[in-house]
């Protein structure tokens, strides 16, 4: 999905005149020459289907995502380096990936805005085991409310408990009762407990469950399966000027400058795009796998 929506040039004029001028200043006295211009991000959204499972927040290797609770879904923070991990680890797809771009063009007089949803490939998730500690369980239902398969469920076990009465034989309402048949006379009562019951069948292995039971009730194990990679890092040493500015962003230490060549290992590195954003020569460039 694309949305787009345009702007007047002179629109983006006044409003840099306004930001520009102080009080005692005239506007009108002020011109502004806006060249042609090209930008391209990406921002990341996390929609109210999150399920709080918090598999996002284990998976993220720079710490960039708030953890869930039942009132709150999970938050991208501002120190998201865009790596697309969580994106591609969420295991409702709720975490979307969106290209901004916008385009100044003095020929059209317009600036354009674009938002373009990014599709990421998703990692394999299986549950391989599940198992709650009825012990612990206080059936609170909180497993329930997002498990995204409904393969959680409160139920009832119902239970008889048979309480005899003491007869009276001289109250004329047992008069004809024999006292040796006092079980005659007993009042079965019926209650009933609820439980947690999980259907193995169901479920995916997210571990919303686990996360929100306030009493660490359930234990999962599950498979993760590894990252896909769309991207890679080309480097050209021959551009570099051992400047070392790669070296000190990496949020994961993932490259190195030795002997005057930068040093990438591929085990670690997360394909964000730190360092090809500091890179002051363009010595590093991320590019999708996929465009060539």
């Amino acid at each position: 999905m694309e949305i787009k929506f345009k702007k007047q040039i002179e629109d983006i004029q006044k409003e840099v005149v306004l930001k520009s001028v102080d009080l005692d200043e005239d506007a009108k006295d002020f011109h502004i020459n806006i060249e042609d211009y090209e930008t391209k991000n990406r921002m990341f959204t996390i929609s109210p289907r999150c399920v709080r499972c918090d598999l996002c927040v284990k998976e993220c290797p720079v710490n960039a995502i708030s953890s869930a609770t039942m009132v709150r879904r999970s938050k991208v923070n501002d120190n998201c380096v865009k790596c697309e991990i969580c994106a591609k680890t969420c295991p409702v797809s709720c975490i979307y990936v969106i290209e901004v771009k916008s385009k100044l063009d003095n020929s059209t007089n317009q600036v354009t805005y674009s938002l373009e949803e990014v599709k990421v490939p998703h990692r394999i998730l299986k549950m391989e085991e599940i198992a709650i500690d009825h012990k612990k369980c206080v059936a609170c239902g909180n497993c329930v409310k997002f498990c995204p398969t409904n393969a959680t469920s409160l139920r009832r076990v119902w239970a008889e408990t048979e309480t005899f009465k003491e007869v009276n034989t001289h109250n004329s309402l047992f008069k004809d009762v024999n006292p040796l048949r006092i079980d005659e006379v007993m009042k079965i009562e019926k209650t009933s407990e609820k439980y947690t019951h999980i259907n193995e069948d169901l479920c995916v292995g997210c571990g919303s469950c686990s996360n929100l039971c306030p009493q660490s009730a359930i234990t999962l194990k599950r498979y993760l399966g590894p990252i896909i990679q769309t991207k890679r890092l080309l480097i050209n040493q021959d551009t570099c000027v051992q400047c070392h500015l790669c070296e000190e962003s990496c949020p994961v230490d993932a490259i190195k400058l030795e002997n005057g060549k930068v040093v990438l290992d591929n085990d670690k590195c997360i394909k964000c795009d730190v360092c090809h954003s500091k890179c002051p020569v363009v010595a590093l460039t991320l590019e999708n796998i996929d465009e060539n």
